[in-house]
């Protein structure tokens, strides 16, 4: 595939193969026993211009674009799924939120230490009890008191909640406005006092980069921390989701080509009957079946990335290019853990470790229902999705003009 795409990109993937496999790869197996957080690897992922591609270089950025990110995201899902998990609040939806509705001095404070690695983001807008409606069910609360605002409630499944100097969350500074009344704020838990997190226990994933719940009780933000102005947290959550689709959607993509190698590997090794299980037809039905669909979702995600590049319409693609890559991910998981066998659930195969995170990408970013959801009333005409005001590549002031 990458016959198609700019030498610059084909280079790009080159590196970030060859960071991942020299730097990253190799450490990971010993902060995952001892349930390490692996700061030291994310600063040196940062330095390598792994969080940077959709931003700007003024602020520590390559400015290459969506294409770029995708790629980036994918090869890190392929290589090594847990580290992968820092990619989104690193260089995505905690930077890229800043980035839309941050002022100047924002921005400049903020964002280059998040690309860098210097500082850990997360992004909090999940709730217990949320559901697919987080914004209008949301019952976090920010109230202003003097120069700063006093947060109290509960986030759910925030990455990294345990290790953030910089996050974005989304609490209401209107009860009765539903989700009207959302607001966003900029937040530095190490700095304030009323922020704890309580990692989440999950069976399979990681154990040095963490999903947290996290808990608020009079969390301190300083006024100034408020992006844009109250009630404008909607229009930023939703601009960051749909451009942070694409990026979930290569990490798919990149998670299901690892299902898919793996599958692949063992095949050609496993007898059954005095033959490699890859002689079989019923074998070789699901790896073609497997890669078809995962190539199908690939190009559909990149043919996203090039419209936002391009700062065309991409939310309709972004959301069937996403629902793709759960489905062939979906697929290839099944195929995989059914042709291991029992091995399937063995620890000492990694099959075992990408089932899991198949899991959480089915329903973990964002249920394949609700996207099935937004493409049919899109398609009927019920709700377009591309009808909002379009701008990516530079959304500074784009959520005041929605």
């Amino acid at each position: 595939m990458d016959q198609f795409l700019p030498e610059e990109i084909h280079h790009l993937r080159e590196s970030v193969i060859r960071f991942m496999e020299t730097t990253v790869v190799p450490e990971m197996g010993n902060h995952e026993e001892q349930g390490v957080f692996p700061r030291d690897l994310i600063l040196k992922a940062g330095e390598a211009g792994l969080y940077g591609p959709v931003f700007p270089e003024s602020l520590g950025g390559s400015q290459m674009g969506f294409l770029a990110m995708a790629v980036v995201a994918e090869e890190l899902a392929r290589l090594d799924i847990g580290f992968s998990l820092c990619h989104n609040p690193q260089g995505m939806t905690c930077p890229y939120t800043i980035y839309a509705g941050g002022t100047e001095a924002q921005i400049k404070r903020y964002i280059p230490n998040l690309l860098s690695g210097k500082h850990i983001g997360c992004w909090a807008l999940t709730e217990p009890g949320g559901g697919s409606d987080a914004l209008g069910n949301m019952r976090t609360t920010a109230k202003r008191r003097g120069g700063s605002y006093y947060l109290n409630g509960s986030k759910m499944f925030i990455t990294l909640g345990d290790q953030t100097d910089t996050g974005i969350l989304f609490a209401k500074t209107d009860t009765n406005a539903g989700a009207k009344g959302v607001s966003a704020f900029i937040v530095e838990p190490k700095k304030y006092p009323g922020w704890e997190a309580r990692p989440v226990e999950f069976v399979g994933l990681s154990q040095s980069l963490r999903s947290c719940e996290v808990f608020l009780d009079d969390f301190e933000v300083p006024e100034e921390n408020l992006l844009g102005e109250e009630g404008m947290g909607f229009r930023y959550a939703m601009h960051a989701i749909q451009a942070g689709r694409v990026s979930v959607a290569a990490r798919s993509v990149g998670l299901a080509r690892a299902c898919l190698d793996e599958a692949i590997q063992y095949v050609k090794e496993r007898e059954v009957r005095g033959k490699p299980l890859a002689n079989y037809q019923f074998t070789q039905g699901m790896i073609a079946d497997a890669l078809v669909n995962i190539e199908s979702a690939r190009l559909m995600t990149y043919h996203t990335a090039q419209l936002m590049d391009k700062d065309l319409p991409a939310n309709r693609l972004s959301a069937q290019a996403k629902y793709a890559a759960s489905l062939a991910l979906k697929q290839a998981a099944g195929f995989a853990s059914e042709l291991f066998g029992g091995y399937a659930l063995a620890k000492d195969y990694r099959i075992a470790r990408l089932s899991s995170y198949a899991h959480v990408f089915l329903v973990g970013e964002g249920a394949p229902s609700v996207q099935r959801v937004l493409i049919a009333e899109d398609a009927l005409g019920i709700k377009k999705a591309d009808r909002h005001v379009t701008r990516y590549t530079n959304p500074q002031g784009l959520a005041m003009e929605l």
